[in-house]
């Protein structure tokens, strides 16, 4: 199973919008509940969907910048990124049901 890589703006480029398949990216911060809870979530996710997306996380008070960049103003932010581009945007806590329901809708669609 992939691990969770933790990109900052040094990696982001490389591991984020030159990724080979879809990435999930996730603003987070250590004193987020809602983030917390969202952890075993995003585990479960990089499990059932090994090999087909790329999880990643960015501690938002760490990259200030890049949560600039993508209009990050709730965490936790999730960011689908497919060819480098953002195809989509959620916040707050989502059920394992929910977010695999986005997640497929991103990997069925063409940018």
């Amino acid at each position: 199973m992939e691990t969770i890589t933790t990109v900052n703006e040094h990696n982001f480029h490389s591991e984020v919008t030159q990724a080979a398949k879809p990435v999930l990216l996730e603003f987070w911060a250590e004193w987020c509940d809602p983030c917390d809870r969202l952890s075993p979530v995003l585990d479960n996710i990089a499990e059932k969907y090994d090999g087909e997306i790329k999880l990643v996380k960015s501690h938002v008070n760490d990259n200030e910048n890049l949560a600039m960049k993508y209009n990050v103003d709730v965490i936790p932010t999730l960011l689908f990124f497919k060819d480098g581009q953002v195809v989509e945007q959620l916040a707050g806590y989502m059920s394992v049901p929910e977010l695999s329901f986005r997640v497929n809708k991103v990997l069925k669609s063409s940018v």
